[in-house]
Parts: structure tokens; C-alpha cells; sequence
């Protein structure tokens, strides 16, 4: 049943909200199954359908089936209407993902790009340019807002990159800057760390939907944590929850892009991966390659028994068992998932991780915890991105403007 707030403007978002919320959850409903479940009359359902109907956030569908009387007119969510936008800045890439209200993906484009030799102000310049043209695909549906992805640490209430060792940046306005070279308005434009909107994304669109305990690591240059507890994100005090990649495993270990030594980015992180398998030359440690074509070939290697790869492979996945876990003994999820080039590999990478997990746990309860690879590969932080983008709108509709409204929704 949803919320009931004092304010009456504040009390019809809710209303419009939940019955949103429960064709997300349920699937298409007839107004008078909504009524039943809102203990709304069907007049005020029929009021907030006819509203969310002019805002091109519902449509009608087919005709409930059963009951008796006059069949009633299948709700069900107008995917055409509204997008979210996920943008993504890499080490060495930058990509872009739009989703409809279903979570569907109708649009991806990622490019190589390298950020460190490009600075800030060029890399700004190239994702602006990138998410112009994603704008152009939504054409006729209005873009619910753009959210952005970067491996390091976020002030998302001002959208400024605090720090991303791995790209050398430090105090960067990146919604700012997105923002004016866009024209696109800057109270739609949003900006988290990867491992939070990967996170985002397993819960709301993978294949670990709607599990309440879940750890996400991402596998990448840089390694973080995406913690969703009780069916919620968890940022923690300041904001920066997650940065597992940092965790001291060797003190006396190499060198880390944070500045310290040993950390567990150094054991695992895609670095570690090219170091322990390929040789000067190798076209595995090709910059320039897709990252896809990388993995691909270290695959090829691998199910043909390449010695040097396998025992690689086997190695990367104990250590990472062993950051593993320190995880779950920490916060306990019932599910781990392992994301980016991780996922990639699961066949090699998953199951000596799971028997560091097992030999590490603290109770045996911690040991039965599942460890699985991502779905959603390297699409998970941008998806999740444009997931995020599109909560603006569930959780108030009214930001979307109705159809007799001359509002135009930027390009």
C-alpha cells in the first residue's frame, strides 16, 4: 500500500510512485487490481493511470483474463517513453548504455580511449561527445537523467571525482563539466563509482536480482566493492564504502597505483593478470586491443591446456579467494559476485577462489556462501548508470513532463 504524506502534492508522487513500483514488480495489472492492492477507489487509480498514461511512463495492454463482469484493461510500463543513460570512464576506455523503464538495454557503444594520455579536459570532451550521440538514439523518449561511472572515489552530492588513482585525477567537476558541454541540465546529471552502480545493476537487472545481501567486485585495472545490504546500496558514513582493492594483503609487496604497497588490486587487478600470463610482446598485454579480444584469447589458451596461462589463471583465483574472504567474514552476503574480466573467466578463476573462501571462513554458515560470475560482464557499471538515472523518475514521476506540456527534452 503506499505511503500516506500529510502534503497533497506530496501524497499524489506517492501514489503515482507506487503504482510504478508495482508494474516494475508485478508485471501489467488491471486498474482494478491496483485498487485492491492500494486500497485506492478505482476512481483515483483510474486519475494516477490516466496521469502516468500523459507522462508516457504506462500504457494500456491486453484484457485481464478471469473474474467476473466486464473484463478490465491490462497497465503495464510505456518502454518507449522514458530513458536512462549510463555513461563509463575506464582506464582505457569510454562507453555509454540507455535503458527503458523495463531495464531493457536499446543502446551501447563503447570506444577505446586513453584517458591518461588525454588528461581531464579531453577525456570530459570525448565523453560529452559520446553521450551526445546516445541522446540522439533516445529521440522521442525523454531522457530521464545521466549518470556516470568511474573507478575511485565520489563526492555524489556535488558529482565531483575526489580521487581515481588509476587516472590521475584529483577533485575533478566532472558533472559540471559534463553539464555544460552537453546543454544537458545539471540536476539530471549524476556521478558514482563503478563498483556501487555495478552493484545497482546485479541487484536490479542480473542474474542475482533481487537478492537482499550481495557483494559485487569488480575485476579491472582497479578492484573495488559494491555492498547491498537489505535490499540497499551501502555507501557508509562518508560515502566511500567498498574500496576492498586497497586492503593491505603484502606489505612488502609491489607498488599500488594508490601509493602504498601489496594491496589486493596488485594481486588481481587486470595488471596482475598480464603480468603473471603473457611475455614481452604478447598480444594479451596490447593496450589497443578490446579488452573482449584480450579475454577471448587467454580463453583460447586455457581450454588448450597452455601451461603458463593455467597456472596463472589458478593463482589469480587463489588470491582472490583470499580477499574473498576477508569479505565475507566481514559483512556476511549471501551471495559474491564476481564481475569485469572476473566474469570473463569463470571457469578458471571461480573455483580456486571459492576453496580459499572455504578454508578462510570464520563459521562454517560463511563458508556455504555462493561465489558466481557476473551477467553482465563489463556492461554492469554503465547499465547500472542508466538504472540509476531512470530512479529519478520512479521515484517521483511527476519530473517527466505530460505529453500537452511544451517542455523540450534535450538532444
Amino acid at each position: 500500500m503506499p505511503e500516506q504524506p500529510t502534503d497533497r502534492a506530496a501524497l499524489r508522487r506517492a501514489n503515482l510512485a507506487w503504482v510504478i513500483r508495482m508494474l516494475r514488480e508485478q508485471g501489467g495489472l488491471s486498474r482494478a487490481q491496483l485498487a485492491v492492492l492500494s486500497g485506492l477507489s478505482k476512481a483515483t487509480v483510474s486519475t494516477l493511470v490516466a496521469e502516468l498514461t500523459s507522462r508516457r511512463l504506462v500504457r494500456a495492454g491486453g484484457v485481464a483474463a478471469g473474474g467476473q463482469g466486464r473484463p478490465g484493461q491490462i497497465v503495464e510500463l510505456d518502454t518507449d517513453g522514458v530513458r536512462g543513460v549510463g555513461l563509463e570512464v575506464g582506464v582505457d576506455h569510454i562507453a555509454a548504455t540507455s535503458v527503458d523503464t523495463a531495464g531493457n538495454v536499446v543502446a551501447d557503444r563503447q570506444i577505446h580511449f586513453d584517458v591518461l594520455s588525454a588528461g581531464v579536459e579531453r577525456t570530459i570532451d570525448k565523453l560529452a561527445e559520446v553521450a551526445g550521440k546516445e541522446l540522439a538514439d533516445v529521440v522521442g523518449a525523454y531522457p530521464a537523467g545521466i549518470t556516470v561511472s568511474v573507478p575511485g572515489l565520489v563526492d555524489t552530492g556535488r558529482g565531483v571525482v575526489r580521487l581515481a588513482p588509476r587516472m590521475r585525477w584529483r577533485e575533478v567537476p566532472l558533472a559540471d563539466g559534463l553539464a555544460g558541454r552537453l546543454g544537458f541540465p545539471l540536476d539530471r546529471i549524476s556521478v558514482d563509482n563503478d563498483a556501487n552502480l555495478s552493484a545497482t545493476a546485479e541487484f536490479e537487472a542480473g542474474g542475482m536480482r533481487g537478492t537482499a545481501d550481495l557483494v559485487y567486485i569488480t575485476g579491472d585495472f582497479g578492484i573495488g566493492a559494491g555492498v547491498i545490504a537489505g535490499s540497499r546500496l551501502v555507501r557508509g558514513s562518508i560515502g566511500y564504502a567498498g574500496e576492498v582493492g586497497h586492503m593491505s594483503m603484502d606489505p612488502m609487496g609491489p607498488q599500488c597505483s594508490c601509493g602504498r604497497r601489496g594491496c589486493w588490486e596488485t594481486q588481481v587487478g587486470l595488471a596482475a593478470l598480464f603480468h603473471a600470463l603473457t611475455a614481452p610482446g604478447d598480444p594479451v598485454s596490447d593496450p589497443n586491443r578490446p579488452i573482449e579480444e584480450r579475454m577471448a584469447l587467454i580463453r583460447s589458451r586455457a581450454e588448450h591446456g597452455d601451461q603458463r596461462t593455467l597456472g596463472a589463471l589458478h593463482q589469480i583465483g587463489a588470491a582472490l579467494g583470499v580477499g574473498v574472504s576477508i569479505v565475507v567474514n566481514v559483512l556476511s552476503p549471501a551471495v559474491v559476485v564476481l564481475g569485469g574480466y572476473f566474469a570473463a573467466l569463470p571457469d578458471w578463476l571461480i573455483e580456486p577462489a571459492r576453496i580459499e573462501v572455504a578454508a578462510r571462513a570464520v563459521v562454517a554458515e560463511a563458508a556455504t556462501v555462493r561465489v558466481v560470475g557476473s551477467e553482465l560482464g563489463f556492461t554492469a557499471a554503465r547499465t547500472g548508470g542508466a538504472l540509476a538515472a531512470l530512479s529519478r523518475v520512479f521515484e517521483d514521476p511527476t519530473q517527466v513532463p505530460e505529453r500537452s506540456e511544451k517542455t523540450e527534452a534535450p538532444a
